[in-house]
């Protein structure tokens, strides 16, 4: 298995001069970071650490024997429509943009090799509405389409209302109603519905929150589904952790990262941008804006003072962000590191062609836009340096399963050790759970008849 890279000597004083970080203080607080290693890994599978069980048995061969026979009852479906919000619908897209040609959904049936793949994300009416009715057009009855509906408690109101939605259009219908439920192995509204109506379910295991859910069964099964290496995911992110797992700090990919990222924010780069030089990529920077923010954004410190601490994530796509951001990046304020990401083997090689006819464009020709890709990374790597400001690498070996799965779990862990050395609690979000609480007040929920009050009486 090839390995992903990390290139952090963008972020260091001999690349963009005294405000970058050094090699000495990495060695001071190398003691420090080793003792944070072993305590990452002390809490790992406990708690909501509990993701730390995915890619190890017996949970990892539960999991794939449960996709793999959820995804045998599908297996003459043409479409398969995921119902989430989240974490629940972030990693899913962004694994099937990497691992699929962006042209899947627009191949026919015999060239795809798998069900189309459609990811209802939002309750925007003008999103959910003409998407379903394109997949009534081409399946008047639902009978070759899988909805996939993905909540731990099923009382989630963006999920249970496009299921609502969705389960009134199969009954008007009157086809075979198809559907998949990823839901709380016990409990939950989701699960006692799919329990009385029979339909195949899927667990989301104790202790694994959305955003840390991809390597669960909330994104194997969806990318099973299309044909993806789903055990080569696992394998990806396993042979990551080994490498995360190493108490040298010098070595370990996971606390190097967190600690630069950490120490950058300290000193007022508080904005990371992740800027993937692949499309295919792009929906990864989505996922990863979800995980930075959501675990590190944090009011309170775990010894319960109030601190207001976290980065926030920002999205850029190579080349396109080089003509509406850089200029930013480069001469706006310096409160930002810049993170690309790049693949050293695309899967298509496109040539550019010689002609004769323009000797100002000669310079492209010979070249391919694969290599056109690269120098546009290379020329944005040595423009911010030249301008003193951070920046690091992670390179992909090629768009495959493994180093996709290497890409989360490095993120993963980042996080978990990025929360540690901010003192925070990585895995809760008081945050979104007041908006959750307000949204049901305001749709009139019982039991949350106050919430309305408190609304309306701060926004009037």
């Amino acid at each position: 298995m090839q390995m992903l890279g990390l290139d952090l000597a963008g972020c260091h004083d001999d690349r963009i001069g005294p405000s970058g970080l050094t090699t000495s203080a990495l060695e001071s607080a190398a003691d420090s970071l080793s003792s944070m290693i072993e305590k990452v890994y002390e809490s790992a599978g406990s708690g909501m650490a509990g993701w730390f069980n995915l890619i190890h048995d017996p949970m990892r061969s539960q999991h794939l024997d449960a996709v793999r026979h959820a995804c045998s009852t599908c297996g003459d479906a043409d479409t398969v429509v995921l119902l989430g919000i989240g974490g629940s619908a972030l990693g899913p897209a962004a694994v099937h943009a990497a691992l699929r040609p962006v042209t899947w959904n627009l191949e026919s049936d015999e060239h795809r090799g798998g069900p189309r793949f459609f990811v209802l994300d939002n309750v925007d009416p003008d999103l959910v509405g003409p998407m379903l009715e394109l997949i009534k057009k081409d399946d008047p009855r639902f009978e070759r389409t899988i909805f996939n509906v993905i909540s731990k408690s099923g009382e989630t109101a963006e999920t249970a209302a496009q299921f609502m939605i969705v389960r009134s259009m199969l009954e008007a219908a009157g086809g075979q109603a198809r559907i998949v439920a990823t839901t709380d192995p016990s409990r939950g509204t989701l699960r006692t519905m799919a329990t009385r109506e029979a339909w195949p379910t899927l667990p989301i295991p104790d202790g694994v929150g959305g955003r840390f859910s991809e390597l669960s069964p909330v994104g194997l099964f969806p990318a099973a589904c299309c044909g993806i290496d789903v055990a080569g995911l696992l394998d990806g992110a396993a042979a990551m952790d080994e490498r995360c797992r190493n108490r040298d700090v010098m070595v370990n990919p996971a606390a190097r990262l967190a600690w630069t990222l950490v120490e950058m924010s300290r000193c007022g780069r508080n904005n990371h941008a992740l800027m993937p030089y692949s499309n295919r990529l792009a929906p990864l920077a989505d996922w990863f804006r979800q995980l930075w923010a959501e675990s590190l954004g944090k009011r309170h410190a775990l010894d319960g003072s109030e601190i207001n601490t976290g980065p926030t994530p920002l999205k850029a796509l190579g080349a396109t962000d080089q003509h509406s951001q850089i200029q930013l990046y480069r001469e706006g304020p310096d409160d930002k590191v810049i993170g690309f990401v790049t693949v050293e083997r695309h899967d298509t090689l496109l040539p550019i062609p010689t002609r004769n006819d323009d000797d100002a464009l000669d310079y492209l020709a010979g070249h391919d836009l694969g290599a056109l890709l690269k120098a546009e990374q290379r020329a944005t790597e040595y423009a911010l340096s030249e301008s003193r400001r951070p920046h690091f690498t992670i390179s992909m070996p090629a768009l495959d399963a493994s180093s996709v799965g290497q890409f989360l779990w490095l993120w993963q862990i980042t996080t978990a050790m990025a929360g540690h050395l901010l003192g925070i609690d990585p895995y809760d979000q008081p945050a979104v759970e007041t908006g959750k609480q307000a949204t049901f007040g305001l749709l009139g929920r019982k039991g949350y008849e106050d919430w309305k009050d408190k609304v309306d009486s701060l926004l009037s």
